[in-house]
C-alpha cells in the first residue's frame, strides 16, 4: 500500500476554501481539490490498514466537502476540513472512532457520541450501580497520558429517575462517553502522525472492551445478543 503524508499544500488549499467559500472558486480550483481529497483518502486507508491490527474495522466513511445547508444558519457551501469515521464491525463492537484533518484544529476523537436512549440508560444504571471498573479504565495512566479525561455533554443535574445526590452522578449526567485528542499544524505533517492516530485508537481499546460488555449485557450480566449475532 503505498505511504501517504498529510502536506502543507493540502492545509494551504484549505484556508483560501476558507476565504473563497463559493461555489465559483470551488469550480474553478476543483481539479486541485481532488488532488488533494485523493491524497488525503489514502492517508485514511493507511490508518484503516494499521489498525487491523488491535481492532476489528468494518468501513471507513470519508465525509464529503459539501455542506448542508437548509437548516444551517451559516449558508457557506463547503466544508473547509477533511474528516472519515471508523466503524467497529458487529453488534458486540461498541464505540467508533473519528479523524478530522484541519488547519489549526485538527484531531482526533473516540468513544460513544449519540447513545440511542436505550444505550444511555443502560450505561447510566451500570454506573448506578458499580462505576469500580470504569473508573479504573478512565484513570489508566496509558489511557490518561494519551486521551486526558472522558468529555462530552451532559446534564446540568441527574437524569429523570437517578438520585442528584448519587456518588456516580458525575458520569451519570453524561449524555455522551468521548475522548478528544488535538493536534498542533506540525504534528500532521509530521511523517510519524499516522502512527501517533494508530497508537491513540489503540490506547483506547480497553474503554471500549468495557463499554461493549455493558452495552451487550444487562445488569445480571447476562448476554443481550444471539449466539449468530457473536459470531459476525
Amino acid at each position: 500500500m503505498q505511504q501517504t503524508l498529510i502536506t502543507e499544500d493540502i492545509f494551504e488549499f484549505l484556508k483560501e476554501l476558507e476565504k473563497n467559500n463559493n461555489k465559483e472558486w470551488f469550480t474553478e480550483h476543483k481539479p486541485q481539490f481532488k488532488t488533494m481529497e485523493s491524497k488525503v483518502k489514502e492517508f485514511y486507508n493507511n490508518i484503516l490498514h494499521m489498525m487491523g491490527d488491535h481492532d476489528d474495522i468494518e468501513k471507513l466513511k470519508m465525509f464529503r466537502i459539501y455542506r448542508d445547508v437548509r437548516f444551517s444558519k451559516d449558508k457557506t457551501p463547503y466544508k473547509v476540513h477533511f474528516a472519515g469515521s471508523f466503524s467497529r464491525r458487529g453488534a458486540a463492537l461498541r464505540g467508533g472512532y473519528y479523524l478530522r484533518l484541519k488547519p489549526g484544529e485538527s484531531f482526533v476523537a473516540a468513544g460513544f457520541w449519540e447513545p440511542n436512549k436505550e444505550d444511555l440508560f443502560r450505561i447510566r444504571k451500570e454506573f448506578e450501580r458499580d462505576s469500580s471498573e470504569i473508573r479504573e479504565v478512565l484513570n489508566s495512566p496509558a489511557l490518561k497520558k494519551i486521551w486526558g479525561s472522558l468529555q462530552g455533554d451532559e446534564l446540568k443535574t441527574a437524569p429523570k429517575g437517578f438520585d442528584k445526590e448519587d456518588p456516580n452522578i458525575d458520569l451519570i449526567r453524561k449524555k455522551q462517553f468521548i475522548f478528544v485528542k488535538n493536534f498542533s499544524d506540525q504534528e500532521v505533517f509530521s511523517p510519524d502522525f499516522k502512527n501517533i492516530v494508530n497508537d491513540a485508537f489503540r490506547a483506547i481499546r480497553p474503554y471500549f472492551d468495557l463499554m461493549s460488555d455493558i452495552l451487550t449485557t444487562n445488569l445480571n450480566g447476562e448476554s443481550l445478543l444471539d449466539h449468530s449475532s457473536q459470531l459476525k
